[in-house]
């Protein structure tokens, strides 16, 4: 079902609703950008925390502008789901001139990308619903409560009356310029006869600018104290005052209290998306992404509060708003999924959850969700990615069920067997860290076989191979066109290369242990360009290898295809990596993203 700000109303129930009963949600999300220009870009030898906060500074600068949610209940007696999904648009239209008005940015490929893939981006900017955070609701709340008691001092006897107390030295009527006397005289002349009339339809008066609106208000109270002032906006966002006549004090009063409380009622209103956002915190079911970290950094920025700068604290925050989260990457890509599952792309990871060795999950759609019931896929619209990521879940989530004694063929989202995916999320191309856990410590793996290594801007991936070939292959992973970390593919011969590399004579390359470079300052060895890399196809014989997707890093140097930001960041958008050479590319293609030993 689509939700634009058309029918946000009448489809808030239907979606509180559905949260409601769900047995689990799915989410997902669409953006105007994905990598800060400021930022490092993402590499595979980011720590969690180091990858946090690359994100961070995109989600600072981007809009998450399409929401997809998807709710699924299960029915015990036909012993299938029911898929309630929802694609929104958001966008952050400012209500009134105290409201947010927010600056983003939009990056080429991106917005490229959603076009390609049939974005309506008139949809976004016309009918997109607009939101609130709580901080900013609070602000605005508190803004008005000021505003209606400096109204209530402003009307007292000492502010409008000539002979009431002092007003001191900053309080009183500002005097009125002479330009702009004819124009009050006018405006007097027409609450005059207003008033003179005895009507009690409002008198609606001419357009006027912000300063002539702040005469007129101080004016009018100055002469007549029967009449209330109100300030509205037309649908062209122009702005006019409405005078209405009043009986006593207690009836300007009760006016007064009625306009703050329309006002109030605005911003409830205001608040929008965020609503959906709060209910799905306040329900505390267990919520599935692919790939979803980045979607749930800009949830927590965009919907929620500011992303804090400490790691540890967004992970409490995140924990604290979303309870228990499954990414179905991570789940497909570790055991008993991995070996299965050739590609955990999204379009092809419900493909293979939908065929042997798995059963085909059975999820029926209400006809007024059943846009997404045909065969016709719509990969990439927030609604359907969110769909078949539910799909998804179901169908590895159930093949767990086979596995006991006897088996299961629904295993619930509440299951223990779910637990040790809960709350982990999937860490896109990064060697040897499969995931960034929200309920404990990361996992912080050995790398005394990575190097980095700074070297001439001429030189290409073959000549870095060429360096480290006599101690086997190595991996590759750019950083900007002089400097790169260099994984050893044969781990026992690094205290060979540290003790042939390491302080060479060659003064033009430097080579440092990953460790001693972590120590002396990573972060000024980090460009802005974007990291490039070849692209190449896996061949036949090695499709059919069950392997983890997306495979071992292995990028080339600024010589080969530059790399969209989308493959670095979503995987929604990504592809298989290359070869860091041709000699080495028979060894990658058989290598994992990650191994696992015994201990970390």
């Amino acid at each position: 079902m689509e939700v634009t700000k058309a029918n946000f109303k009448e489809c808030l129930s239907q979606i509180e609703e559905a949260i409601s009963e769900a047995d689990f949600l799915a989410i997902d999300g669409e953006f105007t950008g994905l990598h800060a220009k400021d930022a490092e870009s993402i590499g595979s030898f980011d720590t969690p925390e180091e990858r946090y906060h690359k994100l961070r500074k995109g989600a600072a600068q981007f809009l998450l502008v399409q929401f997809g949610l998807a709710a699924f209940k299960y029915d015990p007696e036909t012993k299938s789901y029911t898929a309630r999904p929802f694609n929104m648009y958001v966008f952050p239209r400012p209500f009134s001139r105290q409201a947010p008005d927010r600056r983003f940015l939009c990056q080429a490929s991106s917005i490229d990308f959603l076009v390609s893939q049939n974005f309506d981006f008139n949809k976004l900017f016309r009918e997109g619903i607009s939101y609130l955070t709580l901080p900013q609701e609070e602000h605005l709340k508190e803004s008005i409560k000021k505003r209606n008691a400096e109204h209530t001092q402003l009307s007292s006897p000492a502010f409008t009356s000539p002979h009431g107390a002092s007003a001191g030295p900053n309080k009183g009527p500002v005097e009125v310029p002479d330009d702009q006397k004819d124009f009050i005289d006018n405006i007097c002349e027409q609450i005059k006869d207003y008033i003179a009339k005895a009507t009690k339809e409002p008198l609606q008066l001419p357009q006027c600018s912000a300063f002539q609106r702040k005469l007129i208000y101080q004016t009018a109270r100055l002469k007549y104290s029967n009449i209330h002032l109100e300030t509205k906006i037309g649908e062209k966002k122009e702005r006019y005052i409405v005078v209405s006549a009043v009986e006593s004090e207690q009836d300007l009063r009760d006016k007064e209290k009625a306009k703050m409380d329309a006002e109030m009622a605005e911003v409830d209103e205001a608040i929008g998306f965020c609503k959906i956002t709060r209910m799905l915190s306040q329900s505390g079911k267990l919520v599935v992404g692919h790939n979803m970290l980045l979607d749930l950094i800009h949830v927590i920025n965009q919907f929620n509060f500011p992303l804090p700068e400490e790691y540890d604290e967004f992970k409490a925050m995140l924990k604290c708003c979303l309870p228990r989260l499954l990414d179905t990457k991570l789940m497909a890509s570790t055991a008993p999924f991995k070996d299965l599952i050739i590609n955990t792309t999204l379009g092809d990871l419900r493909r293979t959850v939908e065929a042997k060795p798995f059963v085909k999950p059975q999820v029926d759609l209400p006809e007024e969700f059943s846009k997404y019931s045909a065969e016709t896929e719509f990969l990439h619209e927030a609604g359907y990615d969110a769909y078949i990521t539910g799909i998804a879940f179901i169908g590895m989530a159930n093949f767990l069920g086979t596995f006991q004694q006897p088996p299961e063929d629904w295993i619930s989202p509440q299951s223990p067997l779910i637990e040790p995916f809960v709350n982990k999320l999937f860490m896109m191309r990064v060697y040897d860290i499969p995931y960034l856990n929200l309920t404990g410590p990361d996992v912080v793996p050995v790398r005394e076989h990575v190097f980095h290594v700074t070297f001439p801007k001429e030189w290409k991936s073959h000549d870095i191979v060429s360096l480290f070939a006599p101690y086997g292959g190595v991996s590759l992973s750019w950083i900007n066109e002089t400097s790169a970390f260099a994984a050893l593919f044969r781990k026992d011969n690094a205290p060979a290369a540290v003790k042939g590399l390491v302080n060479g004579e060659d003064n033009s390359v430097k080579v440092m242990t990953y460790e001693d470079f972590k120590k002396h300052g990573a972060t000024s060895q980090y460009s802005l360009m974007p990291r490039k890399r070849k692209h190449t196809s896996d061949d036949a014989e090695n499709s059919k290898k069950p392997r983890i997707s997306p495979a071992a890093e292995s990028t080339t140097g600024p010589e080969g295809d530059e790399v969209k930001e989308e493959d670095v960041v979503k995987e929604k958008m990504e592809t298989n990596s290359g070869c860091e050479s041709p000699d080495s590319c028979s060894d990658k293609k058989a290598k994992k993203m990650f191994e696992e030993p015994e201990v970390w």
